[in-house]
């Protein structure tokens, strides 16, 4: 599918009401359109600053009913698990994208300020999600952060376990181009590029195609096109570590290799059918979005990486 002009016109310009007029599918397409010149960091940044959207701004009364009164306990459960791998994904970023900050160029550091806050407004977002709609109770966010946390799918610990330990190999050495090269292949490409929007897919075709729980449609749909500048401008970090040195293609498949091996080894159970989704269907969206990613990286993976991506058994997390 190609997003036409007008769409592209009508997502970038939108506002929060817009949002929820928007097909999710066009917002996903709309990630890949720049491929042969992607954006500059401050034409992100200017992005940014027309597409801030207010959490507050958000009514899940009708979301509140639709949950209670018109998903089915299946739905329910499996929403809950996508929920919750977000709910804690965006907090996590929020707390661990900073030590990039130091040693990256600086057009870049000013638009990942904007990055930093958007992560903090889709923390809020869920917040008000588990509050609102689901009925959990509690006096600040960590209180329903521990709340979610026992809907978190086991594979959640895999790939933010990998950006926790390389989050403090950049504390301690921000200008390493290799360290940096292996956290933009396991947060901007796998997870945002990956399970973030590939989940997103998921909640946002369900809610769509069954009419149901508009807010949440509205704001995470929004928050997908904030995923979009992130991509974007983590494509740009990662095709500008190339252009340096093509060799850091290396760290690119290190990277991958782990985080697809993690991806295979998964023991416990994720249920798709009740949000119409099968785990091949599934597993084929993430193959795609990897394939997409790497395009935009002009990367190509070696030919054992086939198997590999055959054996992921897709986790509901993102971030």
């Amino acid at each position: 599918m190609t997003v036409t002009a007008s769409r592209i016109d009508r997502i970038e310009a939108g506002d929060l009401q817009g949002m929820g007029r928007t097909d999710i599918d066009d917002v996903l397409d709309y990630v890949h359109v720049p491929t042969a010149h992607l954006p500059g960091y401050l034409e992100l940044y200017d992005r940014y600053l027309r597409q801030r959207w207010n959490v507050n701004e958000l009514d899940f009364s009708v979301d509140r009913a639709d949950w209670t009164d018109r998903m089915t306990e299946e739905s329910r459960q499996s929403f809950l698990a996508i929920a919750s791998g977000f709910h804690h994904g965006e907090r996590q970023v929020e707390a661990e994208l900073a030590p990039l900050l130091f040693g990256i160029p600086e057009d870049y550091k000013v638009f990942l300020t904007s990055h930093l806050e958007d992560e903090a407004r889709h923390t809020v977002f869920f917040d008000r999600f588990y509050r609102d709609v689901v009925g959990i109770q509690g006096d600040g966010i960590m209180d329903i952060l521990d709340a979610s946390w026992p809907y978190i799918q086991e594979t959640f610990v895999g790939p933010f376990g990998l950006l926790s330990y390389l989050t403090d190999d950049l504390r301690l050495h921000p200008y390493d181009k290799h360290i940096q090269m292996r956290y933009a292949t396991t947060y901007m490409i796998w997870i945002e590029g990956v399970l973030a929007l590939s989940v997103m897919k998921i909640t946002l075709n369900y809610a769509r195609d069954f009419k149901v729980l508009p807010a949440y449609y509205t704001g995470f749909t929004a928050t997908c096109r904030d995923e979009a500048r992130h991509v974007q401008g983590g494509m740009r970090f990662v095709r500008q570590l190339l252009d340096e040195d093509p060799a850091y293609v290396k760290d690119i498949h290190d990277t991958l290799r782990t985080l697809l091996t993690m991806a295979g080894a998964r023991s416990g159970i994720v249920y798709y059918e009740p949000l119409g989704w099968s785990e091949d269907r599934v597993k084929a969206l993430f193959a795609d979005q990897l394939s997409k990613k790497l395009a935009m990286v002009g990367v190509s993976l070696p030919p054992e990486f086939e198997e590999m991506l055959s054996m992921v058994k897709p986790t509901l997390a993102g971030g």
